[in-house]
């Protein structure tokens, strides 16, 4: 099958966003063991639109800055080397105790260490995000865009970014922006919001065209019936995938697309990495492979990434999660959560198992 695209546009992808820093001690050492420390800017979605954008597609962000602030700066400039441009509302701090920018404080992990992640999150400005402060109308309408990607992280933040992921999914539809959901489902941010956020979540993934998540995120968000996650094999999870996205084709018969990756942790540096999509009628697995891991954290952005610049290249649909597995594979060798990719011909290579020099 292919996607159709808008022919006049003027951003290939657009992702709202909230941006933070990630603090990563050097080394692989533990937090607490740990006095020097790495500072990258990120979020999940930026992550997602990182693959096109250094694969020189034209990618904005939707976010918001606290006004003034060095570490919204420093986000800035970090997107400006990511060619990532970004439309964003600038929200006064308030004082010492008003609004900032999200950290996560994780450790990579080490040999049987695994990976430790610590989210400080506590007056995060991108909870502000609000349909009010974007002209919908022109950035899907008059700019145009071929595809929005949207994450269920930035949907359950706050009810203003429920309400603003909404809105932009209509919009999108309106103006004829192909739409991907991530559904990614955090029990922290539910609690208490279950009958909200399945809501919200529902009427987006509704208008879909590209969903992606595991068994426990299409059960969890949107309440399709499908066999528990966790403990079984890869195979058994292959499986089990099937049966649920046979389940959600039902409910949700606009989408056409459907994705989630496959992890088996050997060790903190060494995983089985695989994939399943569905496309129309036919199934594409990548079968789990060996990879080596310096850091495993953006390894599914990576995935997603690389499965929509590959959609939007226009490729056969057996490409798409080909390249998306290399491209999530590329991340878990980077100290950065996001992929870096210094041409296709880089990511092709690691899909073929290639790892010589090149000169």
């Amino acid at each position: 099958m292919t996607i159709e695209f808008r022919k006049d546009y003027t951003w290939s992808m657009v992702v709202p966003t909230s941006m933070g820093g990630r603090l990563t001690p050097v080394s692989g050492q533990p937090v607490h063991s740990s006095k020097t420390f790495n500072l990258q800017a990120t979020s999940a979605e930026s992550n997602v639109a990182s693959v096109s954008s250094y694969l020189g597609l034209p990618v904005k962000v939707l976010t918001t800055f606290v006004k003034g602030s060095p570490i919204a700066r420093f986000i800035k400039d970090d997107l400006a080397g990511r060619h990532i441009d970004y439309e964003a509302k600038e929200v006064e701090q308030g004082g010492p105790w008003g609004y900032r920018h999200q950290f996560n404080i994780a450790d990579s992990g080490s040999g049987s260490r695994g990976p430790r992640v610590h989210n400080d999150r506590a007056g995060e400005v991108g909870r502000t995000l609000n349909v009010k402060d974007f002209d919908l109308d022109r950035i899907f309408g008059t700019e145009g865009v071929q595809i929005v990607h949207l994450s269920g992280l930035i949907g359950a933040l706050s009810p203003e970014t429920g309400k603003f992921c909404l809105e932009v999914a209509k919009s999108a539809k309106k103006h004829g922006t192909r739409i991907s959901f991530d559904l990614n489902h955090r029990a922290s941010f539910w609690k208490g919001r279950e009958a909200e956020l399945h809501d919200i979540f529902s009427q987006i993934a509704g208008i879909a065209d590209i969903l992606v998540g595991n068994e426990e995120d299409f059960q969890l968000c949107l309440d399709i019936e499908g066999p528990q996650a966790g403990g079984e094999s890869l195979a058994d999870k292959i499986d089990s995938f099937k049966v649920m996205i046979n389940n959600v084709k039902k409910a949700y018969p606009n989408a056409s697309v459907f994705a989630t990756t496959l992890r088996q942790v050997v060790s903190a540096n060494s995983h089985l990495w695989g994939a399943i999509m569905s496309e129309g009628d036919n199934w594409h697995v990548v079968e789990p492979r060996q990879i080596t891991v310096l850091d495993r954290i953006g390894g599914g952005d990576g995935f997603v990434g690389g499965m929509l610049y590959a959609i939007l290249a226009g490729w056969e649909p057996q490409k798409w999660v080909q390249f998306g597995w290399a491209t999530g594979a590329l991340v878990t060798t980077l100290l950065t959560d996001y992929a870096q990719p210094a041409d296709e011909d880089q990511i092709w290579s690691i899909w073929q198992g290639n790892a010589r020099v090149k000169r």
